[in-house]
């Protein structure tokens, strides 16, 4: 473990080492606030010698980002004032914090009843995805939502656009260590990404760079209230819970195109999120996703995938119930070493036990996997 325990700089903010805790939905933050028991979650990870926490998902300022009441959020004064107890739990552990902010844009409401909003979700064209595409949702819930609605206007646009504004200014006044950007898996940012639901011919659509435009001024708006020692964080990824089989890019040329405008206008690290760190991308080459990010822009990159489980077997799905703990860490340090990514991101293997990193250091068998671990207080 010896190479992932060294510490690295990221802008203005040095980690402690190379391990990240992955953000991981947890809905237990009812109406929006944080519950009593999330800091100590948190600490849990940090004590247990986690560099880095990246928060489950936060519905930033917006109507329509979240549809589950039981989602964080990052505004009003009862969320904050927790969010500001997690913060200080985790630091006084000695790891750094990262919020994930996000909107869930066209997949707002297909799971879950929504927030009371007679609003429509947020779809740069008006487009939900591919009627075929490979998903783990049930059906019906592809179904109700295939039908187009109204595009996205430039008011609709800039709403957004300053309610993730609004999130990193409280962000920052709130003591967290960065930001982490949402902008992979279908939802908002991701959506304008894809061609199959950006079919825009303004300024917010047509090619690769001009799809990439409404990421850009996400990134740039939060830039400017994170200023320049904040480091940001922007999670991207090939697969859509529209389509597990869609890619963002088919060529590295092509991906490099769409992150290029995100790392000119202040990324300082890539999240690749797939769902196993050792596939390749594309043919001809072993990197993976955060690999391809770092060649292609020369910025920092993390990997996140099955880290400590197995390859799951049968469909695709989000959240593969069918893993088991594995330790596959050698494979990890031996890509790190080439220096195909410099953070490791740990997800389900941390849910399923707060002392995974410290069990990993003394070279312990891992708890075996118990997917009923992502319904419970860990």
């Amino acid at each position: 473990m010896n190479p992932l325990l060294q510490s690295f700089a990221l802008r203005g903010v040095t980690l402690a080492n190379r391990i990240v805790m992955s953000p991981m939905t947890r809905y237990r933050s009812p109406c929006g606030v944080p519950g009593q028991e999330v800091p100590g979650y948190y600490r849990r990870r940090a004590e247990n010698g986690v560099g880095l926490i990246v928060t489950e998902g936060i519905g930033i300022a917006h109507e329509v980002a979240v549809d589950h009441p039981d989602v964080p959020r990052l505004h009003g004064e009862a969320a904050l004032g927790m969010w500001r107890r997690v913060v200080d739990e985790v630091h006084a552990a000695g790891a750094k914090i990262f919020p994930q902010l996000w909107h869930q844009g066209v997949m707002w409401n297909v799971e879950n009843e929504g927030t009371g909003s007679g609003r429509a979700p947020m779809r740069p064209s008006g487009l939900w995805g591919p009627p075929d595409g490979t998903i783990s949702l049930p059906p019906q819930a592809r179904d109700g939502s295939l039908a187009p609605t109204t595009p996205m206007s430039e008011e609709d646009i800039q709403d957004v656009i300053d309610a993730y504004a609004l999130s990193a200014r409280n962000a920052k006044a709130l003591g967290f260590d960065g930001i982490a950007i949402h902008g992979a898996h279908g939802y908002l940012i991701d959506t304008f990404l894809w061609d199959e639901t950006n079919r825009r011919t303004d300024r917010w659509g047509g090619d690769r760079r001009q799809r990439a435009a409404f990421g850009e001024e996400v990134v740039k708006a939060i830039r400017h209230e994170a200023g320049k020692e904040m480091p940001i964080a922007f999670r991207f990824s090939q697969f859509k819970m529209q389509d597990y089989k869609a890619q963002l890019a088919s060529t590295p040329d092509e991906l490099g195109e769409l992150l290029g405008p995100l790392a000119d206008a202040g990324v300082d690290l890539f999240d690749g999120s797939q769902r196993f760190f050792d596939t390749p991308i594309f043919e001809g080459s072993e990197l993976n996703l955060a690999g391809w990010a770092k060649k292609l822009t020369g910025k920092a990159s993390m990997t996140v995938g099955g880290i400590g489980l197995g390859k799951g077997s049968g469909t695709a799905r989000h959240i593969d119930d069918s893993q088991n703990s594995a330790n596959n860490l050698e494979r990890v340090i031996e890509r790190f070493e080439r220096g195909e990514f410099d953070l490791v991101a740990v997800g389900r293997s941390l849910l399923n036990d707060p002392a995974w990193l410290a069990k990993a250091k003394a070279g312990e068998p891992f708890e075996p996997f118990d997917p009923q671990n992502l319904d419970r207080l860990t």
